[in-house]
């Protein structure tokens, strides 16, 4: 009987870490594909293996939606966070579209601050994005409370040049004692493509994502609240993200398409490469006579 048992919890370990691995591989394989084609790419995979479902959908971060709030006409973001059901939570008005009447909401304590943030980063975003859209979430935790700041920003202002930006900053705060300190961690992922398609260049499709975290501690005062703490850790992790993705993607793809193609006809480049001889048996000549 303990034989039998034996070998049907292996079978059972066996399944699991078979499951571990392909899932392991399609989040792999995610991070290498186009983030513009996220939604097409997630569901191929769940068509081929419908098993990681469930695991796939809340591993993987998709591209924003932008939704209108039909009370005050204000443009907020989809997400999971602000989704019950088939409906989502403005953060403008507080109300679910299609209405739902028992939908997940904050406490009033924390709607107020929820209210605060979103003035506060709608405010960010036009700053620093001049355009987009933003919202802000929150929840409630049993010491203290959870929340996500979206922006995502979409270049459509020219028919050769087009691009989207997507950051989906997810915080969660511990208050500590009697609430003038709290542990802030904060999970930041941001999604970014860009595409061109001129004459002179041809069709260039550039993008990825990056995802980091960072926990720290704050104090917190009337002249540094939450919403302070919480911003200028966004802040300073998006410019980290940003000056990543800058060096990886655009930098890295500036080096390879500088070194397969060349501004210069190839008579420049002949005369280039003439005087660089030239300039080299010169000098040799010139070890030469010195030694």
């Amino acid at each position: 009987m303990s034989e039998k048992k034996s070998a049907s919890h292996f079978w059972q370990l066996l399944a699991l870490s078979r499951s571990d691995q392909q899932l392991d591989c399609a989040l792999d394989l995610m991070r290498r594909l186009p983030p513009q084609q996220i939604e097409k790419n997630l569901m191929d995979l769940i068509d081929l293996v419908p098993s990681l479902c469930e695991d796939l959908l809340s591993s993987i971060d998709q591209p924003l939606k932008i939704a209108r709030d039909k009370t005050n006409g204000r443009d907020y973001l989809l997400c999971d966070y602000n989704r019950d059901g088939d409906s989502y939570r403005s953060p403008w008005s507080n109300q679910y579209f299609p209405e739902l009447d028992d939908g997940v909401m904050p406490s009033d304590k924390l709607r107020k601050l929820e209210v605060e943030a979103n003035n506060a980063f709608d405010q960010y975003r036009e700053l620093y994005f001049e355009g987009g859209v933003s919202s802000v979430y929150m929840w409630d935790l049993d010491h203290g409370f959870a929340g996500v700041i979206l922006i995502k920003k979409v270049g459509e202002g020219s028919e050769t040049i087009k691009g989207c930006w997507d950051s989906i900053h997810v915080v969660e705060v511990q208050e500590k004692g009697s609430g003038r300190a709290a542990h802030y961690k904060l999970t930041s992922t941001v999604m970014l493509w860009l595409r061109t398609a001129k004459e002179g260049s041809g069709t260039m499709n550039l993008g990825g994502s990056l995802t980091r975290q960072h926990e720290t501690d704050h104090i917190v005062t009337d002249a540094t609240p939450h919403i302070v703490n919480i911003g200028r850790m966004i802040e300073d992790m998006e410019n980290k993200i940003r000056s990543t993705l800058n060096d990886i993607y655009f930098g890295k793809t500036k080096d390879i398409v500088n070194g397969v193609r060349s501004i210069l006809n190839l008579n420049s480049r002949q005369q280039q490469k003439n005087m660089q001889q030239e300039l080299a048996a010169s000098l040799a000549s010139r070890n030469l006579k010195r030694n």
